[in-house]
């Protein structure tokens, strides 16, 4: 007995080691495995979002309400749970910090796929295909196709702080100045105004704010100068939460509801 009882045991101290080993890793995980559940429970969702981002996210700030396509869309998203969505307050560079210290369930708002955020949380399945485009006054249009023709050292490229754009900026100009303004409200007034003259933003954006601003022209939003995908993020490890989601972006989109929702504040 003492013989078959030797390996019994070692087998049996085996498998209790690789259990405690294991064991962080599963309690560290458990919130985000529960996201669904503890949303349906809490009776909201909360949405980090930024707030300063026409067509996707704004914050009227004098009415004290959300505006915009992915605001349309957190409401939709939070009745097909049955709660009510709550809107957090972020910056693009505090996004991520605020994100993964559980300060929301989900972030909404013209949010850009890119790997280094992959590498924190978990992204929905693309909702929308983008990319980065320019957009300047429209007697330069002809003078900015290219990356060569903005990446010069008497062009004046305007960008907001901490997201995807400046990110953008930063890597493919290197003689452009490029000059950094905190408030995404009014950053293309600045263009206008003859104190930079481009700036870099998804092409959807730069569509609208052509609008919004005659004088702008956005310069080959059908051609931007980079591929690009928009997402929700969620929280890493959350993989029912993320499921569900997907499957309610592609009914939204299946429906017909998306399409309602961009052309309200896009056309």
């Amino acid at each position: 007995m003492k013989a078959l009882a030797s390996p019994f045991v070692a087998a049996l101290a085996a498998a209790l080691t690789v259990a405690l080993l294991a064991a962080p890793a599963t309690a560290q995980n458990a919130d985000a495995e529960n996201q669904l559940d503890a949303v349906v429970k809490n009776g909201k969702l909360r949405v980090c979002t930024t707030g300063d981002y026409k067509p996707f996210t704004f914050h009227d700030k004098s009415a004290n309400n959300y505006q915009g396509i992915d605001i349309d869309l957190a409401q939709s998203l939070a009745r097909s749970l049955g709660v009510e969505a709550q809107f957090v307050e972020t910056t693009w560079k505090t996004l991520l910090p605020d994100f993964t210290a559980g300060k929301c369930d989900i972030a909404m708002g013209g949010i850009s796929v890119t790997l280094e955020r992959q590498k924190q949380v978990f992204f929905s399945e693309p909702y929308l295909i983008n990319g980065k485009a320019p957009i300047a006054r429209c007697a330069d249009k002809a003078k900015f196709q290219t990356i060569a023709d903005i990446d010069k050292p008497d062009v004046t490229v305007i960008v907001n702080p901490g997201g995807t754009n400046e990110k953008f900026v930063r890597e493919k100009l290197s003689d452009a100045k490029i000059e950094i303004y905190p408030d995404n409200v009014t950053i293309f007034q600045q263009i206008l105004d003859g104190k930079a003259d481009i700036m870099i933003a998804e092409s959807v954006e730069t569509e609208l704010q052509q609008k919004l601003h005659p004088g702008l022209c956005a310069i080959n939003p059908d051609k931007p100068l980079q591929y690009g995908e928009m997402g929700y993020m969620l929280p890493k490890g959350a993989v029912v939460f993320k499921a569900y989601v997907d499957q309610w972006v592609h009914l939204a989109k299946a429906t017909g509801e998306f399409d309602r929702i961009y052309d309200a504040h896009v056309k």
